[in-house]
């Protein structure tokens, strides 16, 4: 019921407005009062006098929009995309790739062997100081 109430309050609503007919919009046919005819440079800028520079130059707008444009395909194309794809495929200069293949080829070599993969005695047992239990006291020792 509530739907069908909506429904015949938005009919009658837009009744309303389109008995009104209410626009907004300009006429097709009307247009400024032009001196002379309008050029394709008036059409494409209509108020030239209220160019503001972009800072690259502050008397030629289209030298300042050329140096504008040109900078910002030189900073974001060429130094931001090319930079990060060049810089993302250089070669492993730290030999990263070259120390975890040697890691997998050593426990390859050990597992065969019948080794240890780490030996127990890496570090001589001799060389480690211990404190006494003494020394400990009453200190908790989690393993």
């Amino acid at each position: 019921m509530s739907a069908l109430l909506r429904f015949v309050n938005r009919a009658a609503l837009q009744r309303t407005l389109a008995v009104r007919g209410i626009k907004t919009s300009p006429k097709k046919d009307e247009t400024a009062a032009v001196a002379g005819p309008v050029t394709k440079e008036d059409f494409a800028n209509p108020n030239p006098k209220n160019w503001v520079s972009y800072g690259f130059d502050y008397k030629d707008e289209a030298n300042d929009r050329n140096s504008t444009k040109s900078s910002f395909f030189f900073a974001v194309t060429l130094c931001l995309a090319w930079g990060t794809f060049v810089w993302a495929y250089l070669p492993d200069t730290q030999m990263r790739d070259w120390a975890q293949r040697e890691a997998f080829l050593e426990l390859r070599r050990r597992e065969l062997a019948g080794v240890d993969l780490v030996s127990p005695n890496y570090v001589d047992p001799a060389t480690i100081v211990l404190p006494s239990d003494d020394e400990l006291g009453d200190t908790e020792i989690i393993i």
